[in-house]
């Protein structure tokens, strides 16, 4: 992400962490979608970072970003999906219990 996780320092420790155990490293561009208050690194600090991490001996593939045209890319739907789930009611039911406790 932009600014986040995009920089040469972070480049170098995530090798440093990288070194203890044989590893392969994919980067991820960041998918934005509307409301959220991160970007996508740009395409020269995406590079920058992969070189870094080849220089130093650690394998690093940029994957491509598909479906970011629709807002359907890694990590865009989860705004769009609705949990149904009883561990999600439970959960929220709990936070109500504080909320009115308190």
């Amino acid at each position: 992400m932009k600014g986040i996780n995009d920089q040469p320092e972070h480049a170098r420790a995530l090798v440093k962490l990288m070194r203890r155990l044989p590893s392969k490293l994919n980067l991820i561009p960041f998918n934005p979608f509307p409301g959220t208050q991160y970007q996508r690194s740009e395409e020269p600090a995406i590079r920058a970072f992969q070189t870094i991490v080849l220089d130093a001996g650690v394998m690093a593939m940029v994957r491509r970003t598909r479906g970011d045209d629709i807002d359907a890319a890694c990590g865009q739907l989860v705004g769009k999906v609705q949990d149904r789930t009883r561990r999600n009611r439970e959960f929220r039911a709990r936070l109500q219990e504080h909320a009115d406790a308190a």
